[in-house]
């Protein structure tokens, strides 16, 4: 099996690829990830993916292998969310969001440096929230889980307790859609079982 990488320092994305029993390296990608607004969020997730996927190449390319780059992002009512700076912006973001939907979307890239093959697709989830008061969505900053998160939480840990209902991929929200993910793979005659 050809060397997988993984472009990534997500410890999410990092134990979804070891309950999937993969042995992987990681290596993190630096690039700035630029939103360009004339394209859509999906393509924007799926060129930040394949700019993380062709910046680890470069970086690896003494080595063939397979490399898996992701990008999340939240969207709500049009408006991209990212991760909060601080508590105060996490509690806007929070609140915001308190009793909506909103759209989790993933870009992923599968770059084959041995045959210089990519294929990049996405993966869109949708989330309704419920309806929290301030001091519950205090309490739950307080607890420092959403400081990293796009959106200001994490559907893995106590911000579950935020999600009311889920359209889509569970795993599309915690950073990487396995099953996406798995066909993708395939392509590159890695199997998961």
């Amino acid at each position: 099996m050809s060397r997988i990488i993984l472009a990534s320092a997500s410890s999410r994305r990092k134990e979804i690829l070891q309950n999937l029993n993969l042995k992987f390296d990681i290596v993190v990608s630096d690039i700035e990830e630029k939103i360009d607004k004339q394209l859509s969020n999906e393509e924007n997730v799926e060129k930040i993916a394949l700019e993380k996927a062709l910046d680890v190449a470069e970086k690896t390319n003494d080595t063939p292998g397979i490399i898996i780059a992701a990008d999340t992002m939240v969207v709500a009512d049009d408006i991209l969310i990212g991760k909060p700076t601080n508590d105060q912006e996490a509690f806007c973001i929070l609140k915001s969001l308190s009793g909506k939907q909103h759209e989790v979307i993933t870009g992923i890239c599968v770059f084959s440096t041995e045959k210089n093959r990519k294929i990049v697709s996405h993966r869109n989830t949708k989330i309704k929230f419920a309806t929290h008061s301030d001091e519950v969505i205090w309490r739950y900053i307080e607890t420092g889980e959403g400081r990293d998160k796009a959106g200001a939480y994490a559907i893995q840990g106590l911000g579950s307790l935020f999600v009311d209902t889920i359209e889509g991929c569970y795993t599309n929200v915690v950073g990487l859609p396995i099953t996406l993910l798995c066909d993708m793979l395939a392509e590159f005659d890695v199997h998961i079982l």
